[in-house]
């Protein structure tokens, strides 16, 4: 299995040419952005080794605590944290059910505070208006998380498979030494 330090090295040598082929595609600078950089943070911040105490892990400094019940409830390299697209699915379904509790907290102390005066409508109001104008923003990022994962899953699978090749060939001829005659 590669390190961490490996597969950041991987994300980061990879983002030239993440930045190339989408521009290629899509042809647009500002959406080409916004997927190099959900491919650094899927890669960097929201890998699939945050089910265990990895570097990714470690990256989210104090707030790191919000991973403990994900990586208590998932088997390391599970479809659930591994697997394409199902496991950034669950790790952005993870991350922004954080966020909205964050969120709410916010609104309502800010609410009993008297600071502001948000109801659940205006904010369902503004979230889907939000999400209605910006949806190409948000597939662009979902799509540059998904890369960023898919490059760790990638190595991952290069490296089990490349040590699993030379480990079955050492079981099937094994090189020991002849006894002399």
């Amino acid at each position: 299995m590669s390190s961490g330090q490996t597969h950041d090295r991987i994300t980061l040598c990879s983002l030239p040419l993440v930045v190339l082929a989408t521009h290629r595609v899509v042809q647009s600078l500002w959406l080409t952005l916004w997927v190099a950089l959900g491919f650094l943070i899927g890669g960097l911040m929201l890998g699939p080794d945050l089910d265990i105490h990895s570097v990714q892990y470690k990256r989210w400094g104090w707030l790191r605590w919000i991973w403990l019940p994900y990586r208590g409830s998932l088997r390391h390299r599970s479809v659930w944290s591994h697997g394409p697209i199902i496991g950034t699915t669950v790790r952005v379904i993870y991350a922004a059910g954080w966020l909205a509790l964050g969120l709410v907290m916010v609104v309502d102390v800010l609410n009993g505070l008297q600071r502001t005066a948000l109801s659940w409508a205006d904010l369902e109001t503004s979230l889907g208006s939000f999400i209605s104008t910006h949806w190409p923003v948000g597939v662009a990022l979902l799509a540059g998380l998904e890369l960023g994962a898919l490059s760790h899953y990638t190595a991952d699978w290069l490296s089990s498979s490349r040590k699993r090749r030379t480990h079955g060939h050492q079981r099937s001829n094994p090189a020991r030494p002849r006894p002399r005659r």
